[in-house]
C-alpha cells in the first residue's frame, strides 16, 4: 500500500543547524521527529501515526520517546484513574 505524502516548508535562521551542531539533514530530521513527539505527547496523534510522521518503526519511536524524556504511555488523568479502579476490581 502506497501512502500519499505531502511536504511543507519550514523557515528557520541559517545558523540553527550549526548552533545545534547538526548538519542540515540532521536538523530537518530532528524537527520532524520532535514535531511527532509533541503531537503524540499532546494526544493529537496515536503512537503509530506519530511514528509514521517521524519516519520510524513503532518500536524505534518508542525508544526515541525515552531518549527525549516523553512517557510512552500517554493517558489522561481520568483514564489513569479508570485503569486503577479496574485493577482494584480485578484484585478483589
Amino acid at each position: 500500500m502506497t501512502i500519499a505524502l505531502k511536504q511543507t516548508l519550514v523557515s528557520y535562521p541559517d545558523d540553527f543547524p550549526q548552533i545545534l551542531k547538526l548538519s542540515e539533514v540532521e536538523f530537518v530530521r530532528e524537527l520532524r521527529c520532535l514535531a511527532a513527539v509533541k503531537l503524540y505527547e499532546l494526544g493529537r496523534l496515536s503512537l503509530g501515526k506519530a511514528a509514521q510522521l517521524a519516519d520510524m518503526k513503532r518500536l524505534d519511536f518508542l525508544a526515541y520517546l525515552g531518549q527525549v524524556g516523553v512517557a510512552a504511555i500517554n493517558l489522561l488523568d481520568e483514564e489513569i484513574e479508570a485503569e486503577i479502579e479496574s485493577a482494584k476490581q480485578l484484585a478483589l
